[in-house]
C-alpha cells in the first residue's frame, strides 16, 4: 500500500470532521445537528452526487462496458447477500441475517461520496455512469434479502406486508432523489446546468464535512450497544467488507481499465446501508434488531472503509 495514499486520506479535513464527531460524543459534548439540518444534508448529498453524475452520463456514450458495468453490479448485489446470509444464519438467526445480509450487498452512498471525494483529492477519474451503477445495486439486495427471510423462516410471511417492502425499495426517499437527480442531470442541458454548479461542485464537499461530523456522533453512541453482541459480528463487519473491496477491486479490471471506476466498484461492494436498507427492512422484518446491523453498518463497517480500506482497494487496483 501507498503510504502516502494513506496519510492523505487519513488527513483529509472531511474525514478529520468524522473524528471530531466521535470526540464529541465520548467527551458528552452538547454539540448537534439538527434533525431537520440532517435530513436537508442528507438529501443535498443525494442530490449532488445524482446531478453531476447524470451530467457525466449524459456526454458518455453507452457501450459495452457500461452494459457490462451494469450486470456486474446486479451480480454483486444478488451473490454478496446469499453468501453472507448462510455466514450468519447460526449465530443471530433468520430475520437478523437477513437483514444484515441485505445491507451488506446495498451500498452506502455517503462512502461512495467520500471515495469520489478521495479519487478528486488523488486527480483521478472516474466515469459518470457509475453513480446510475449505485443507484442500480440499491434495490436488488433489498429483495434478495427478503427472500431469503421467506424462505429459510418456518412462520408464516405476510404476504401483502412483502409487496409493501419491494414497493417501499424502489420508492423510498433516498434511492427516490438519487436516482431522481440522476435522470434530471442525464436530460438537463448542460449550459443551464452550469448555472447551478456552485450549488452542485463549490459547496459540496462543506456539507459532506458537516454530515461525516453528524456520522462521527452517531457512530460512539451506538457502538457501545453494540458490544454485548461478542467479536464475531465485529470481526465479520471488518473482515467480509475487506474481503469484497478487494476482491471486487481484481474482478472489476475485466470490465473496466479506468482506476476510479475499479475503486467506486470496490467500495460499492465493500459498503454496508445504513439508511435505505434500515429503513425498508423495518418495515420487512420487525423481529430484526436495529441494536445489531446498524451499528455494523455505520460504527464499524462505515469508518473502517473511509480510513484503511480506501486505500488497500486502491493499492490492489494499481497492483492489478
Amino acid at each position: 500500500m501507498n503510504i502516502d495514499i494513506l496519510i492523505s486520506n487519513l488527513t483529509n479535513p472531511v474525514l478529520l470532521f468524522f473524528v471530531l464527531g466521535i470526540i464529541a460524543s465520548l467527551v458528552k459534548s452538547d454539540l448537534k445537528i439538527p434533525d431537520s439540518s440532517s435530513k436537508f444534508i442528507s438529501l443535498y448529498l443525494l442530490f449532488a452526487i445524482g446531478f453531476k453524475g447524470g451530467q457525466e452520463l449524459s456526454h458518455s456514450d453507452f457501450d459495452s462496458e457500461i452494459l457490462y458495468s451494469i450486470l456486474f453490479a446486479i451480480a454483486l448485489s444478488v451473490i454478496v447477500p446469499i453468501y453472507t446470509f448462510y455466514i450468519l444464519k447460526s449465530k443471530v438467526g433468520t430475520p437478523n441475517a437477513g437483514v444484515i445480509a441485505a445491507a451488506y450487498g446495498s451500498v452506502s452512498a455517503v462512502t461512495f461520496v467520500t471515495a469520489v471525494s478521495f479519487l478528486e483529492n488523488q486527480g483521478v477519474t472516474f466515469g459518470g455512469h457509475m453513480v446510475a451503477i449505485m443507484a442500480i445495486m440499491e434495490s436488488p439486495a433489498i429483495i434478495v434479502g427478503v427472500i431469503l427471510i421467506m424462505l429459510n423462516d418456518t412462520t408464516k410471511t405476510d404476504k401483502k406486508s412483502v409487496s409493501a417492502v419491494l414497493k417501499h425499495s424502489f420508492t423510498s426517499g433516498s434511492v427516490l432523489m438519487l436516482v431522481g437527480s440522476l435522470v434530471i442531470g442525464l436530460v438537463s442541458d448542460a449550459t443551464q446546468a452550469r448555472g447551478i454548479e456552485p450549488f452542485t461542485t463549490d459547496i459540496f464537499k462543506g456539507f459532506l464535512s458537516l454530515f461525516l461530523l453528524e456520522m462521527g456522533m452517531v457512530t460512539a453512541s451506538r457502538i457501545k450497544g453494540f458490544q454485548q453482541y461478542g467479536v464475531f459480528l465485529f470481526v465479520f463487519g471488518i473482515i467480509v467488507p475487506l474481503f469484497n473491496g478487494m476482491l471486487v477491486a481484481y474482478l472489476s479490471g475485466f470490465i473496466t481499465e479506468s482506476d476510479g471506476n475499479r475503486l467506486l466498484f470496490a467500495i460499492l461492494a465493500a459498503g454496508a446501508s445504513y439508511i435505505a436498507v434500515p429503513a425498508t427492512m423495518k418495515l420487512a422484518e420487525p423481529r430484526a434488531d436495529a441494536g445489531i446491523y446498524i451499528p455494523m453498518a455505520l460504527a464499524i463497517t462505515f469508518p473502517f472503509n473511509i480510513t484503511i480500506g480506501m486505500p488497500i482497494y486502491y493499492a490492489v487496483v494499481q497492483l492489478f
